[in-house]
């Protein structure tokens, strides 16, 4: 596949956005790829027998925001914020449902695909960072933000100041407060 410039799937995310769907076809194959990066990364540490780990989460975030009816893509970096905030919420519910499955709550059904996706040790942790996450962004919404951006969404300062309108030294200074400030709830929630 050849490689496309940053540019040029900004130029494919704006004309999707004003219904070429023949430039959703041609955009699909270039951001798929980034799309299992980031869900490969989010998947790092689970138990090595579930081989469709990253499929799932690729294929459920990739299915939310194709579906979208008026994309409004600014930039390949929003683009990519957009879906590492689909792939946390996909993350949470599929935590949550396990968390609650577990206690015998709801009778929620999970499906195959969706119960290899996340380990029981690992739905705790995800479900407690995004309660974190919840109480940062009351605090201050930019910084979770870059947390969500940065981890999540795999991007790196200037694409994270790009979808911020913000500078690069002040995400940096941004996501040196988050992380310690997750640090310690993190840790004192123990």
């Amino acid at each position: 596949m050849p490689s496309v410039s940053p540019h040029g799937v900004t130029q494919l995310l704006e004309q999707w956005s004003h219904g070429d769907d023949a430039a959703l076809a041609e955009l699909t194959p270039l951001v798929y790829e980034e799309l299992r990066r980031l869900a490969h990364h989010f998947m790092e540490g689970q138990r090595p027998d579930h081989t469709l780990q990253t499929t799932v989460l690729v294929n459920e975030a990739y299915l939310r925001l194709a579906d979208q009816t008026n994309p409004n893509w600014q930039s390949r970096a929003h683009f990519f914020a957009v879906a590492a905030r689909a792939m946390r919420q996909i993350l949470v519910n599929y935590a949550k449902s396990s968390r609650a499955q577990k206690r015998g709550g709801g009778g929620l059904k999970v499906e195959l695909d969706e119960a290899a996706l996340v380990s029981p040790e690992q739905s705790k942790e995800i479900v407690d960072l995004h309660e974190a996450l919840e109480r940062l962004a009351a605090l201050d919404s930019r910084k979770a933000q870059v947390v969500e951006l940065k981890y999540f969404g795999g991007l790196n300062y200037d694409e994270m100041a790009e979808v911020l309108k913000v500078s690069r030294i002040t995400v940096r200074r941004d996501w040196e407060f988050a992380r310690l400030w997750l640090y310690t709830e993190l840790h004192n929630a123990s």
